[in-house]
């Protein structure tokens, strides 16, 4: 097999299992760095042993580029193909078969770790239909959030894509999108002309989040009730795991915002990474009670994190959430004319 292709793929394995960072950038930086290589320069370096004079490619990720070369799956690649036939997450596996799709990830334009078409290899590696992409918007600095021109920018990316990916005979599709923060004052964090351009806005709130109840109330209404807006973001913004530390749930009445969400017809985002675990199960019965729609998102930053799916089917599940309720369970058709509904 392609020794580019064998790193690649032990990077999605290990991203997939949540492994350090740092491990699995070293898999990817060694891809990234033979793949730009000439054209037979892999080939003399695995006939001269030369693999790790590449700066990037260290011994491990030089002895599975030499394995694969011999016309075998590397013995590393092979445990974690066995390792990841088991889902991540029980009780959810028959509502993940019939998600077509995930309306929340990032690439490396914002804050992800990988470019747009590795994660659109992810997606459609594990069969989805349709994949939005949602970097971040301008006031999120810290994410490298997208200007308009760079907005812009990345639309005729995602158009030249689609227009590939057609000519292969597939009929998956890139659905350019964004995760706009909802500022202070309840607007969305870019213009108009940018969102109205867009297949899919997901709404989130990133900054201030210890604000009374009052006031967060009113700016997520102010969100949700934008004629943009599709799918209100990880309503919480708690953390519960993982390397940011723990984060206590944002204070809103959640009666009020779920309201909201169903009479503007926004779906209530379930967030399927482990760290953030949003909405909690209450306000998942609660929203559903209310009438709201769901979308279950991987809000993945690497291509294996889309697997993350499993984790929200799963809690979805067993809160009850019927699956014509999830607007991620619908045909890419249905879908597209829900999303730009309100426009």
């Amino acid at each position: 097999m392609d020794g580019i292709e064998a790193l690649s793929e032990i990077a999605y394995w290990k991203e997939r299992g949540r492994e350090q960072t740092r491990r699995v950038e070293a898999y990817r930086k060694a891809a990234w760095a033979l793949a730009e290589l000439p054209e037979g320069e892999v080939e003399r370096r695995i006939a001269d042993q030369t693999l790790t004079d590449i700066p990037n490619v260290g011994p491990s990720t030089s002895a599975v580029v030499m394995e694969a070369a011999t016309g075998v799956v590397p013995k590393k690649l092979a445990e974690l193909r066995k390792q990841g036939q088991q889902p991540l997450a029980e009780g959810g596996e028959e509502l993940r078969a019939v998600i077509r799709g995930d309306l929340h990830a990032h690439s490396n334009w914002s804050d992800g770790g990988s470019p747009i078409e590795e994660m659109v290899k992810a997606a459609r590696g594990i069969g989805h239909e349709y994949q939005a992409l949602t970097d971040h918007s301008p006031r999120l600095t810290v994410a490298n959030g997208l200007s308009p021109e760079r907005l812009a920018q990345q639309l005729e990316v995602v158009a030249d894509i689609n227009q590939q990916v057609a000519a292969e005979g597939d009929e998956f599709r890139l659905l350019p999108g964004i995760e706009v923060d909802i500022l202070e004052d309840g607007k969305l964090d870019q213009s108009r002309t940018m969102l109205q351009q867009l297949d899919v806005v997901v709404a989130s709130v990133h900054s201030k989040l210890r604000a009374d109840s009052e006031t967060m109330t009113e700016r997520m209404v102010g969100g949700i009730s934008n004629r943009f807006t599709n799918v209100l973001g990880h309503c919480t913004g708690r953390l519960v795991e993982g390397s940011r530390g723990q984060r206590p749930e944002s204070q809103f009445d959640a009666e009020v915002v779920f309201a909201a969400c169903a009479q503007f017809d926004v779906a209530v985002e379930i967030n399927s990474r482990p760290e953030r675990r949003d909405p909690p199960s209450r306000l998942i019965q609660l929203a559903l009670e209310a009438g709201c729609l769901f979308s279950i998102d991987t809000d993945a930053h690497a291509p294996g994190q889309l697997a993350f799916q499993d984790y929200g089917c799963a809690r979805a599940v067993a809160n009850g959430v019927p699956a014509e309720r999830i607007v991620n369970t619908w045909p890419l058709d249905r879908l597209l004319e829900w999303t730009h509904g309100n426009r």
